[in-house]
Parts: structure tokens; C-alpha cells; sequence
């Protein structure tokens, strides 16, 4: 793959710092909905606890001459504090879902002005005729009354309008929450699409060189086929994983040159540098390889000078692969590789690495040169 200018590649995310198979994450994903079963469940837990402690609030709530409210006092503040239940959960269950949320504001306002009136009267009637009169407020006058209800109705509207917002908040949340489910769900597709999309890549590229070397050296290419079992084992087991060791792919790595340098004529210069020594830091398998599967595609001439430079490091909390070869890009009519590994490599990149990391490649005179730095914790 081929590029007229350098390009840089950034991104915007931390990276996923253990190593999981696609069971665990079927398991995750069972942990993840019981955990939103759970988290619904305790929003009502929450609801029962502020009426609780609204319910309670009048024995805690000093008079002059006494220090906590008694049983009559408390008969008189109960029936209020269930009307404003009652037009609550109303609104909260059915009015808001009905016809707030499809717009029919009319029947909305119709229905709520409804409710109140019927619980206002409930609750006039209430002190009227069922609690005793040593209970129930003092009569007052019509306008008196009047300036009551208006007083009550306002509070009911603004218990209807704790309601909205309570309601509107909730499902703000669940559909945010579910959205960013969603979004996990299709990226965690993609990344395993992307993936699936490298083991065909490398195995071509692999088999195509093979293929080479039974014309020149049968006996190496008959070894060579007994190195690739061992790394075909690495690409279809390890590379599940969401991370590996970064010793693991290291290894992988040196292995793959191996083989491809087996059939390099003496007109090619190779220089590698693996570390012998690795932390036990962990990073997302197959990020490197398509740069170095590029190296030896269009790095190589038959006929003039030519080289492959390949170093990765651990650079602090940073891994750096860089890899630089002289450029002889293959015609239209190469489709060895199809030509994907750059543009999947990135998109993996952006899944896995948004914000951790920096890609630069490009060609430079005659020169093709891919800087890779990937922030990876230890």
C-alpha cells in the first residue's frame, strides 16, 4: 500500500487492558444486562425511599410548645401527602406515556386538570364527612376556600411538573445508557469483522511466498510449512483474545520475517530489531504485522538494490513499531493481500486505541516509512 504523502492518524480513547475470550464476553454481556435489570429495579427503591422519608417528615418536625407533630396532626397530613401520590404516580404511569410523549398535549393538560379536581374534592370530602371533627381543619369561609383550593391546585401542578421531569430524565438515562450499548455492541461486531478480515490477509501473503520458495528451495519451503502451523495456531487462537502479551506477538513477528526472509536474494537487506526482553504488557494482537506484510510486498525488487528496516520497542508507556523499506509498489494487476491492511489496521486503531496512539506512513522520495506508537499500560 501506497501513499504520495505521509499520513497521520490520531485518535481520542484509552485502550482495554485485559486479555478476554469471546465466552468471557458472552458472560460479560450476561453480567452487563442482570447489572441494567438491577439498576431499573433500584430506581424505584429510590422512589420508596424519598416518600418515606416525606412520609416522616412530621414527627421530625418541631411546633411551638412541642417538639414532634402527634397523631392528629399526622391524620391531617396524610391524606394530602396520598393525593399528592396519587397525582404523581398518575402522571409518572400512564398520563405522560399516553399522551405527553405523543404529543396530544391538550388531552394531557384535559386529563391532569381532571385528576386534580377529583383529588382535590376527595380530599375536601375527606376532612369533611370521614375525619372526626376534633381532627379536621377548622371551616372557613367561601373565600377562604376558594384561596385554598387555588393554593392546592397549584401545588398539584407543581407535582405534576416533578413528575415530567422526573419521568423525562429517566428515560433520557435508560435511552443514553441503551445507546451506548448499542454502540459497544456494533463496535465489538466490527473489531471481530476487522479481525477476521487479517487471518486471510496474512495467511495469503504467507501461502503466496511459500508458493515462491518451493520453485527455488523445496526443502526450505517444506520447513517453512511446519513454522507456519505454528503461527496459523497463534492467528486463529491468541488473536481471539482481546489482548495478548506483547512477548507473544513479538515472537509472532520475528517468526513471520523469518519465513519471508527465507526466499530474500542477496541484493535485499533486512535488519530487525525485536527486544529479547519484554514487560508483561499487554496490547491488542495483529497490529504490527500488516506493516511488516507491506515491508516485503512492496519493499522488494528482483532486480535492483533494496531494503526492509524493522524495530519495536518499548519507548515508556508507549510500544513503537517503525517500519521503513525502499519502494517498489506493485502494479494493478498484484492483488496479493487485496490491499486492505492499512485501511483495517486504522480502523482497528480508531476501535481499540482512540486517543492512545499515533500512525504515520507514507512515502518519502524513495522511501516508504510506517511509525506506529500505541499507549498500552503495563
Amino acid at each position: 500500500v501506497t501513499s504520495p504523502t505521509p499520513t497521520v492518524s490520531p485518535a481520542t480513547r484509552s485502550h482495554p487492558t485485559s486479555g478476554r475470550s469471546s465466552s468471557t464476553r458472552l458472560c460479560n454481556s450476561k453480567i452487563s444486562e442482570h447489572y441494567m435489570n438491577i439498576r431499573k429495579n433500584s430506581g424505584w427503591l429510590i422512589h420508596i425511599a424519598i416518600w418515606a422519608v416525606i412520609l416522616a417528615m412530621p414527627f421530625f418536625s418541631p411546633q411551638p410548645g412541642r417538639a414532634l407533630h402527634g397523631g392528629l396532626d399526622y391524620s391531617r397530613f396524610l391524606p394530602v401527602t396520598i393525593s399528592f401520590v396519587i397525582v404523581f404516580y398518575t402522571n409518572y404511569l400512564f398520563l405522560i406515556k399516553h399522551f405527553l410523549s405523543n404529543k396530544r398535549f391538550g388531552a394531557f393538560l384535559f386529563w391532569n386538570m381532571l385528576l386534580i379536581t377529583k383529588v382535590s374534592i376527595g380530599v375536601h370530602l375527606f376532612f369533611r364527612y370521614i375525619i372526626s371533627p376534633d381532627i379536621a381543619p377548622p371551616h372557613h369561609s367561601t373565600l377562604d376556600t376558594i384561596s385554598f383550593t387555588f393554593r392546592n391546585t397549584v401545588i398539584y401542578m407543581a407535582i405534576v411538573g416533578i413528575a415530567v421531569a422526573v419521568k423525562m430524565t429517566t428515560e433520557w438515562y435508560n435511552n443514553e445508557a441503551q445507546r451506548k450499548e448499542i454502540e459497544k455492541n456494533q463496535a465489538e461486531a466490527e473489531l471481530a469483522n476487522l479481525k477476521n478480515q487479517v487471518n486471510p490477509h496474512f495467511l495469503f501473503n504467507t501461502l503466496n511466498n511459500i508458493y515462491s520458495l518451493i520453485q527455488i528451495d523445496p526443502a526450505q519451503a517444506q520447513e517453512a510449512v511446519h513454522d507456519l502451523s505454528g503461527m496459523l495456531r497463534y492467528v486463529l487462537y491468541e488473536s481471539q483474545k482481546d489482548t495478548v502479551p506483547l512477548a507473544k506477538e513479538c515472537e509472532f513477528l520475528n517468526e513471520y520475517v523469518k519465513l519471508m526472509g527465507a526466499r530474500l536474494t542477496s541484493g535485499v537487506k533486512l535488519e530487525v530489531s525485536l527486544p529479547s526482553s519484554l514487560s508483561n504488557r499487554q496490547i491488542a494482537p495483529l497490529l504490527f504485522i500488516p506493516l511488516v506484510e507491506n515491508a516485503f510486498k512492496h519493499g522488494i525488487s528482483d532486480t535492483d538494490e533494496s531494503f526492509i528496516r524493522i524495530e519495536l520497542k518499548e519507548d515508556g508507556e508507549y510500544v513503537t513499531c517503525l517500519v521503513e523499506n525502499s519502494c517498489f509498489p506493485k502494479d494493478d494487476t498484484d492483488r496479493s493481500g487485496s490491499g486492505i491492511g492499512i485501511t483495517n489496521l486504522k480502523r482497528r486503531l480508531d476501535l481499540l486505541y482512540p486517543g492512545a496512539y499515533s500512525f504515520e506512513y507514507g512515502r518519502v522520495q524513495s522511501v516508504y516509512r510506517s511509525l506506529l506508537r500505541i499507549r498500552a499500560g503495563i
